[in-house]
């Protein structure tokens, strides 16, 4: 008979191609010291703790497990943009971001003219029929030129039901997420237009205030798109979008925690607001992401990358991040001090269900894909295994020397 803490998917227990072992395995409800999970056909057979399966194993010796990281906005890394129409470029960052965790992802794009976004969107679907990326997610181009950020003004329209249908059709069902400024004309028109097509509206790039967000989320917009980034600030007197956003509990928030974008205290107040159920960490990565400092393009736009920190180079606006979704959980749990179940939530269980893909990734459980992330002490990554498989990573340190001792971080 299974104890306590093990779970099993069918068949008997130690089925399995191989056990991981000697980990604090973090499950969905619970931190498994002393744990384990049975792999076999790509997909999480058992978890357990105490005595694993007498199979093949993987000693982890003492490291931290946890669901492999889904990113729902990001732009690129590696020296890749997913505005590109090269493969290569394309694949880049997709690896750049599995290297460092990201087993499930969204390629997200910047404005651009329509003819433009539907050749990147082609391009884009290759990568979600290959299994690449989880969809697409359109960042633009129907957002507030006064809150448009590292996207070109001169790109931007207001959104009509045929302009919306072209995207749409060009996406084939491929495009899950399109955010918009529903104070636009048409904007929450288009909203309920999304919505309808089973596409996530996410309101974000908005100098909207209250009044015309509400509108917006009573017509099916469900996501606030980097919030307090790149729109109308939250007053005492005209809350706007951030006030509406954060309260509505309909509203799955977005935030880049780099601790730049956000400030630590700000990353935790909306975090313990919107609680667990709520709450989804992105990069909003850009090509410069684990990429070397220098000069890149985002959309149409230069940007400068220096220590890391990318802003246009015309007026020293953030424009996205070099973030990875291991270094925004490092920053989570460290730098804003949320407990590793709500981190681990925010990172993956949470966007997966967003994505509506709950049933086969996000979390460490009986029947869903073999996605996780070995980190060490310091939580950073020492081993990425997606779908089954080890994510190669010739940089990277092997697993028996890279793992020292341990992981001393508190479970909350």
């Amino acid at each position: 008979m299974l104890g306590p803490d093990q779970y099993m998917l069918g068949g008997v227990r130690g089925a399995g191609d191989f056990v991981i072992v000697g980990g604090r395995v973090v499950a969905p409800d619970r931190v498994l010291d002393d744990g384990w999970l049975a792999i076999a056909g790509g997909k999480i057979v058992q978890v357990g703790s105490g005595t694993p399966p007498d199979i093949d194993r993987v000693d982890v010796d003492g490291c931290l497990v946890v669901p492999g990281f889904v990113d729902t906005h990001c732009h690129g890394g590696g020296g890749g943009s997913f505005s590109s129409a090269n493969p290569e470029e394309l694949f880049r960052a997709v690896r750049a971001h599995r290297r460092h965790g990201t087993t499930t992802m969204l390629g997200s794009l910047v404005s651009d003219p329509i003819p433009v976004l539907r050749d990147q969107i082609a391009a884009l679907r290759e990568l979600v029929q290959e299994g690449e990326l989880a969809g697409i997610h359109l960042e633009g181009p129907f957002i507030s030129k006064a809150r448009c950020g590292a996207h070109d003004p001169a790109t931007l329209i207001e959104p009509d039901t045929a302009t919306v249908n072209a995207l749409l059709g060009a996406g084939r069902g491929d495009i899950r997420m399109v955010t918009l400024a529903p104070e636009l004309h048409g904007g929450i028109k288009a909203v309920r237009q999304l919505a309808e097509s089973g596409v996530i509206a996410a309101i974000g790039h908005t100098d909207g205030v209250e009044d015309q967000i509400i509108p917006a989320i009573d017509a099916g917009a469900s996501v606030a798109t980097h919030l307090f980034n790149a729109m109308r600030p939250l007053h005492h007197r005209e809350p706007g979008p951030i006030g509406a956003l954060l309260d509505d509990e309909r509203i799955t928030v977005e935030l880049i925690c780099d601790l730049v974008h956000v400030h630590p205290t700000v990353l935790r107040l909306a975090a313990h607001h919107a609680g667990k159920g709520r709450t989804v960490l992105i990069t909003d990565a850009m090509s410069a992401t684990d990429a070397a400092d220098g000069s890149y393009i985002l959309g149409r736009l230069e940007v400068d990358v220096r220590d890391g920190v990318a802003t246009l180079a015309g007026n020293g606006s953030l424009a996205g991040s070099t973030l990875t979704m291991d270094a925004a959980f490092r920053n989570l749990v460290r730098g804003a001090g949320i407990d590793l179940l709500d981190a681990v939530r925010a990172t993956s269980g949470r966007p997966a269900e967003l994505l509506g893909i709950a049933d086969r990734t996000g979390s460490l459980r009986a029947g869903l894909a073999a996605d996780l992330v070995v980190l060490d002490r310091d939580l950073r990554p020492v081993k990425v295994l997606r779908q089954g498989e080890w994510v190669e990573d010739d940089a990277a340190a092997t697993l028996s020397s890279a793992i020292e001792g341990g992981v001393s971080v508190s479970d909350g």
